[in-house]
């Protein structure tokens, strides 16, 4: 069993076919699935999936990217999201230095006061860090006290990945170890310790060879996990059974939690608690 720690099902790329990726995904023997929020929308979106598939949890938040366009109430809905029992993480959260479609000060802000509710709610975070390493971990070493989390698509060195374990946090690798020209992750993937792994698609983005350039969809996370495989030089089941026991463990999920279910069975969604 697999377990896509990262996943954007809400997507619109995803519109015409949702289910049938799903029952891909359960074929291919990923049975549990986090989707995340980017923003307020996505969130509701995440946790309405939730409500409808068994096998899906959500995590829900607001990405730096959309951080000029909080209004005054939106951390107080989010609060609320966070009550739902299909929400297992406050994500993804964090800085993006590369595009800077929000200014960095108020990325910031929205950064330490969604750590702040991760706090309030006992919730553990997914982290968005791009070109702004040394702000993260800065932030993290202030502000993250006592919290668990995730660098999501982690793209740092292995001093970063190592300061980040002792700090509680799991350290997620996608599609792009799969690519030719990975060497310097590849390497990371080598020297880390299955412990301190979770694997992701990040779909629909990020799509692993040989899919490169297409949609990517929660199914392929075992073409990362049998990549992770090869370069340990570890069996596949090995890479399967540490990484779905280090997701349960960061996400608060028993070993019954997500279910083999090949489409919603009426009845049986999870009730709304909102």
């Amino acid at each position: 069993m697999l377990i896509d720690t990262h996943a954007h099902l809400d997507s619109a790329k995803f519109e015409h076919d949702r289910g049938e990726v799903i029952s891909r995904s359960l074929a291919a023997g990923v049975n549990v699935i986090v989707t995340v929020g980017s923003d307020l929308d996505s969130s509701r979106k995440a946790v309405a999936l939730a409500q409808q598939y068994p096998c899906i949890y959500a995590a829900v938040g607001i990405h730096p990217h959309e951080a000029s366009r909080v209004e005054h109430d939106d951390l107080a809905e989010l609060a609320h999201l966070c009550e739902h029992e299909a929400v297992v993480a406050i994500g993804e959260i964090g800085l993006d230095f590369y595009r800077k479609l929000s200014p960095p000060d108020t990325q910031r802000e929205l950064f330490i006061a969604q750590l702040e509710l991760a706090q309030q709610a006992n919730k553990p975070v997914v982290i968005h860090d791009r070109q702004a390493h040394t702000e993260v971990m800065s932030i993290l070493r202030d502000k993250a006290v006592n919290l668990q989390g995730v660098l999501h698509c982690f793209s740092g060195d292995r001093e970063m990945a190592v300061q980040a374990t002792k700090m509680g946090f799991y350290i997620s690798f996608g599609g792009p170890i799969t690519f030719r020209n990975a060497r310097m992750l590849q390497k990371l993937v080598r020297e880390l310790a299955l412990d301190c792994m979770l694997i992701e698609t990040d779909c629909p983005y990020l799509a692993p060879h040989p899919h490169r350039g297409q949609r990517n969809e929660p199914a392929y996370v075992r073409l990362v996990a049998d990549k992770i495989a090869t370069l340990k030089e570890v069996p596949f089941e090995r890479v399967a059974e540490v990484t779905t026991a280090n997701a349960r463990q960061l996400f608060g999920l028993s070993a019954t939690q997500g279910y083999p279910t090949l489409a919603p069975i009426p009845g049986e969604g999870r009730k709304s608690s909102l």
